[in-house]
């Protein structure tokens, strides 16, 4: 006879609390680390699969975009179904698609399976979030939240890491593989330590499908017009017109519909609350960080650098490890420091880890990049976990599950976008810095004379050909514009990036105190 489960999730043993909370944390960094983890292995992924550079970037496209579908629909799911068997069917899901994944055949099979992987795997990362301050009481649910917080910001950071040596030492297939094991354990073990809810299939009867509708047109076709408008002139194509016109009308009509429904499936009235509010607008921003920062600097070490793979992984290193430095910092500095104060730390530490990329030059490798990676670390560790406790810790458990979804959408959002913008950066400001370096580049100069004269001679007497050494010089002039052009271009993106967290630094200023203490059930 099974036994029967507390009405209050807090007050099951502490041991099947941790068990649970351990095995969900898994999941969630399972789906999180995925994001990213082909990150500095796409180049080894298009080679295996003869794809182009636009379809490869679809590979991480498709798996964001799902996910940004699914997120914030999780918490009517998991009314629906439980947290317990939603999390259970989001985890085999996510660990058959993985596998899939790792035997795509070609890119459009790889391309449909990353989808699948991603909208299957997406409950994973806010019922963690919801179970978290559910199960754990008090200063139990600080740590619960640093955990989360650390998690979610080290996943996106390492998982290049990750990628390039795992592709490095067998073959990129294994990094779909690698979730199969833990995919497994999650989906036995949580059904039997995770008791948090029960499921109600009525609520199927009544669920706010039109809602679902119009907030899938709307993100998705949004979603569709940031990966692509860069590659397509923006509106200078049709379809990212029509995608345009489809996302503008189905995001006014969603707005409206979710703040007059009954129940809609996204809860934009916790927006009211204050330091939720505040706290989305946070967990936005540093989603451009954390992914912006995570696209940008593989990218410039494939293109400027050529690094292969685990070079990029190894030059990425360092955020992983003073993240996980800051770690035991922030947890000593909860005790007598003031949470927005921390917050406040890692927002300045964030912000100036990505104004000191702005100095970059064609030879940076690991070196260069420590310091700066350095502070980004400890930025995101001193940063993330706050800003859950902001949001998620100023809602009643009775609003958690929806408004956990929109705070989870908002990181994932801040990404796919500031992804968008710096990819149209680095194509119209290389074009701009080209034009302007191409100035100054002339035969009169003495240094490109001597350039040429340098280049001309070295080829002159490797090929014996005059006209082709001269040919073969000019053109080595043009890579070089184009490579200087390239790094400052980077830099003006990293320079952008840093702004960004000049608005959430001064968003804290309007918060409320941060406490780990639950609010009222009538809290607005």
């Amino acid at each position: 006879m099974t036994a029967s489960i507390p009405l209050d999730p807090a007050s099951q043993p502490v041991k099947q609390r941790v068990l649970a909370f351990a095995l969900m944390c898994l999941g969630f960094f399972m789906a999180t680390l995925d994001i990213q983890i082909v990150a500095s292995s796409l180049k080894d992924i298009g080679g295996g699969l003869s794809a182009s550079q636009d379809e490869l970037s679809w590979v991480q496209t498709s798996y964001l975009i799902a996910e940004i579908l699914v997120i914030p629909m999780s918490g009517w799911l998991s009314k629906v179904f439980s947290t317990r068997w939603l999390f259970v069917a989001s985890a085999v899901g996510f660990t058959v698609t993985s596998m899939l994944c790792g035997m795509a055949w070609d890119i459009n099979s790889m391309i449909l399976f990353r989808g699948l992987q991603g909208a299957l795997g997406a409950a994973m990362i806010p019922t963690v979030f919801t179970t978290a301050f559910v199960l754990f009481p008090g200063k139990q649910r600080l740590i619960a939240s640093t955990t989360i917080g650390a998690l979610a910001s080290l996943a996106p950071a390492i998982g290049p890491v990750i990628g390039g040596w795992i592709t490095s030492q067998w073959s990129w297939h294994w990094l779909f593989y690698l979730n199969v094991v833990p995919g497994i354990a999650v989906a036995a073990l949580v059904p039997k330590y995770v008791h948090i809810d029960e499921p109600d299939l009525r609520l199927l009867k009544k669920g706010d499908y039109l809602g679902i509708l119009l907030m899938s047109g709307f993100l998705g076709c949004l979603e569709y017009v940031l990966e692509e408008g860069p590659r397509k002139n923006w509106f200078g194509d049709d379809v990212i017109v029509l995608c345009a016109w489809i996302s503008g009308i189905c995001g006014f009509l969603f707005l409206v519909h979710a703040f007059t429904a009954k129940e809609p499936v996204v809860d934009l009235k916790a927006l009211a609350v204050r330091n939720f509010a505040i706290g989305s607008l946070l967990s936005f921003v540093t989603g451009i960080g954390i992914f912006v920062s995570v696209f940008l600097t593989p990218v410039f070490l494939s293109r400027v650098r050529g690094f292969d793979s685990l070079e990029i992984g190894i030059a990425l290193l360092s955020v992983g490890c003073f993240q996980l430095l800051a770690l035991v910092a922030y947890g000593f500095a909860t005790r007598f420091v003031d949470m927005r104060i921390l917050l406040v730390f890692g927002l300045v530490c964030f912000g100036a880890g990505c104004y000191f990329y702005a100095p970059l030059t064609h030879d940076w490798g690991w070196h260069e990049l420590l310091l700066p990676q350095a502070l980004r670390g400890i930025g995101q560790q001193f940063a993330v976990p706050p800003i859950v406790t902001m949001a998620l810790g100023s809602l009643p458990q009775s609003r958690l599950k929806s408004a956990s979804g929109l705070f989870n959408l908002m990181r994932n959002l801040g990404g796919a976008i500031g992804i968008a913008v710096s990819a149209t950066m680095l194509n119209d400001r290389l074009n701009l810095h080209y034009l302007r370096l191409n100035e100054n580049v002339t035969v009169g100069r003495p240094e490109v004379a001597g350039f040429l004269a340098r280049s001309s001679g070295h080829l002159a007497s490797v090929a014996g050909d005059a006209l082709d050494a001269s040919q073969a010089g000019l053109a080595n002039l043009h890579a070089l514009v184009m490579r200087e052009a390239l790094v400052l271009t980077f830099a003006d993106c990293f320079y952008v990036l840093a702004l960004c967290f000049l608005v959430g630094i001064v968003s804290v200023i309007f918060s409320r105190p941060i406490t780990s203490a639950p609010p009222s059930s009538d809290a607005h």
